[in-house]
């Protein structure tokens, strides 16, 4: 099994678990994120109230909407960013070797290397898996959707109108079959592309992460192999810091553009009031200014970080410990071969 394979195995993995300790956040950030009510940003409920609000009127299970195709597009883009992510790191690293060979350089990748690499990986993961995204927007965007149905008199006299009203919210059930259907109907095969040149400028927020955290490993292992002669081992603890460290960086750095990203995925009202509908990404970001000013940009930030910090130390750790348990499998396993009698 190569290396590339045994690392997007592993980044898979690693996601599907941090995916699912944190999809309620996931859910109530997005809400916080694509909110536009003014009246409802005004009483600016925290993380936990918030969940504490979708579980008395929705029910527990409206905090995991969506979470079967979102583990699927987890795996999915993961697996294909590590694969690829250690495919070109791996070309990287030989073509620093051959430029200290000349002379230039220590041999090892540089910090403009690995956000390259990084970059890369990413975009190569956004145009791969952008229809998988496209299907789970759909299913979640029409999970959200309340059908409004005026209740006839008789209906009024029996039934509590707030239940009434929750009842009349309940959509018909709307499958992955549905949503593809839907896309296609709409646009054909390119419309399971839609949104792919926003969802590309978010690349910048795993380059960022990616190179801050082998930065920080590069720098915790010189470290540590001056201090214990050669032995540059790390934990899981502090493998799980590092990943921390490094999504809170770039989280904080790339934060508007996922709120403009969110605004732009979630369905867009067609009504009189402008605030409420986009047409694109400039025409998101320049209504967002005029009508919320640049708080609107950091919508739930607090949120995402809490979110986002401790879904990458998961996935680093987890990661890790796959790529390091597979490993020690195929060598105890090839070992096991060649000691084997003929």
């Amino acid at each position: 099994m190569s290396d590339a394979l045994i690392n997007g195995l592993s980044g898979a993995g690693g996601g599907i678990i941090a995916q699912l300790i944190t999809y309620p956040l996931q859910t109530v950030n997005t809400r916080q994120q694509t909110e536009r009510d003014l009246k409802k940003v005004k009483r600016k409920l925290g993380t936990i109230e918030e969940m504490c609000q979708v579980v008395k009127h929705e029910g527990w299970g409206r905090l995991y909407g969506g979470l079967t195709p979102s583990l699927v597009g987890t795996a999915a883009s993961q697996g294909v960013y590590y694969y690829f992510y250690q495919i070109f790191r791996n070309k990287a690293e030989a073509a620093s070797l051959e430029r200290m060979k000349k002379g230039v350089g220590d041999g090892s990748v540089g910090m403009l290397a690995s956000l390259w690499v990084a970059a890369l990986s990413g975009c190569v993961n956004v145009l791969l898996t952008n229809p998988i995204w496209v299907v789970v927007t759909r299913m979640q965007t029409h999970t959200k959707t309340s059908k409004k149905i005026q209740p006839d008199q008789s209906q009024m006299l029996s039934v509590d109108p707030n239940e009434t009203i929750l009842a009349a919210s309940e959509l018909p059930p709307y499958g992955t079959n549905h949503a593809i259907q839907e896309v296609f109907d709409e646009a054909g095969v390119w419309g399971f592309w839609k949104g792919v040149f926003p969802t590309l400028f978010m690349v910048s927020n795993p380059s960022i992460q990616f190179m801050l955290y082998e930065t920080m490993l590069k720098k915790l292992k010189k470290r540590r192999a001056l201090y214990r002669k050669g032995d540059n081992g790390v934990t899981a603890v502090e493998i799980f810091l590092l990943g921390a460290l490094a999504k809170l960086g770039a989280t904080i750095v790339t934060y508007p553009l996922l709120v403009v990203k969110s605004r732009l995925q979630v369905k867009q009202v067609s009504t009189g009031d402008k605030r409420h509908h986009y047409k694109g990404t400039l025409d998101a970001v320049l209504k967002m200014i005029r009508y919320e000013g640049f708080y609107g940009f950091y919508k739930g930030m607090s949120t995402k970080i809490v979110q986002s910090v401790l879904a990458a130390a998961v996935l680093f750790m987890v990661k890790e410990e796959l790529v390091k348990g597979a490993r020690f499998l195929l060598t105890k396993d090839a070992s096991a071969v060649k000691s084997k009698p003929l």
